[in-house]
């Protein structure tokens, strides 16, 4: 029964109500435990866990089953928990867009993908469907060929081990291409080459490069599987353009490009995937695009 204090602020409430409007996570409104339910090396066999937080903000992981080696540390990457965020409010008290986004959504960390495994495969899931179609396929996905483990008394599917997306991979409601490509990462993952520790090993360019070589991860999809996948803290999104429409609008500054927006950015080290996802979501909430099923 792993458990974590964490170092400053962060809300296991927030955590799950920002899964809640999180297309890959697939997790509907509830009021009980985050449940969890993968495989922490990517290959098997699954674990599930209730995850909750007391009153004096430890979080505690109720293990379904005999507890995997190292699953405390890959719940806390997953959680961000890994990260001191003791110096975040400062940065907060510093800026007055991140304090306004800090306020808004107070404890609130990015929360991860299970493995950069199923980060890389969302992304080739997604390539031209709409975000709430790539989630209905990815649903789908994990109803039929995914293991389903019962978690604080309810059924949870877990994305498919990458030995068994290898069996399967010709049989996906899915174009041949992507058939291909998502072959092509399951055999990645069981080589090792997209292992969460490894890359975070790496800077967060090394890994972007590395994880770029794969076919169908381009540069968007690279930065989702390093950032959202392994868990990088401090990585500025090069390219996601609704990230960069946000900060031009919140920062007055209209004809800003990227560079001068990574120039902005910087003020947010260590945390800069954190203030990156609190602009997202406070972008989500005003505008709803991505429950509209708006392409990324």
């Amino acid at each position: 029964m792993p458990t974590i204090a964490p170092r400053g602020p962060f809300s296991l409430a927030a955590s799950s109500r920002f899964l809640e409007g999180f297309a890959p996570a697939g997790r509907a409104a509830d009021d009980g435990p985050l449940r969890l339910v993968f495989a922490p090396d990517g290959r098997g066999p699954v674990t599930g866990a209730a995850v909750t937080q007391s009153a004096d903000g430890t979080v505690r992981a109720d293990v379904v089953g005999s507890e995997p080696a190292g699953f405390g540390d890959h719940l806390a990457r997953i959680l961000s928990l890994d990260v001191d965020g003791a110096g975040f409010p400062a940065i907060a008290d510093r800026d007055p867009v991140v304090g306004r986004l800090a306020a808004a959504y107070p404890g609130l960390r990015p929360v991860g993908f299970h493995l950069p495994y199923e980060a890389a495969c969302w992304a080739v899931v997604g390539q031209r469907l709409r975000i709430t179609q790539a989630a209905g396929v990815v649903a789908g996905i994990r109803a039929r060929w995914g293991e389903t483990v019962e978690v604080a008394g309810r059924p949870v599917a877990a994305f498919p081990a990458a030995p068994v997306l290898l069996d399967v991979a010709g049989e996906l409601p899915l174009p041949e291409v992507k058939q291909e490509r998502l072959r092509g990462l399951a055999a990645a993952a069981v080589d090792g080459r997209l292992d969460g520790a490894r890359l975070r090993d790496l800077s967060a360019e090394e890994a972007i490069a590395e994880v770029s070589r794969l076919a169908g991860i381009g540069p968007f999809s690279a930065e989702l599987v390093v950032v959202r996948g392994a868990g990088h803290p401090d990585r500025f999104p090069t390219s996601e353009g609704r990230l960069h429409d946000s900060m031009r609008q919140l920062y007055g500054l209209p004809d800003a490009g990227v560079a001068e927006l990574t120039t902005v950015a910087e003020a947010w080290a260590p945390y800069r995937t954190w203030v990156s996802v609190l602009l997202r979501v406070d972008r989500e909430a005003a505008t709803g695009e991505i429950a509209r099923g708006r392409r990324r």
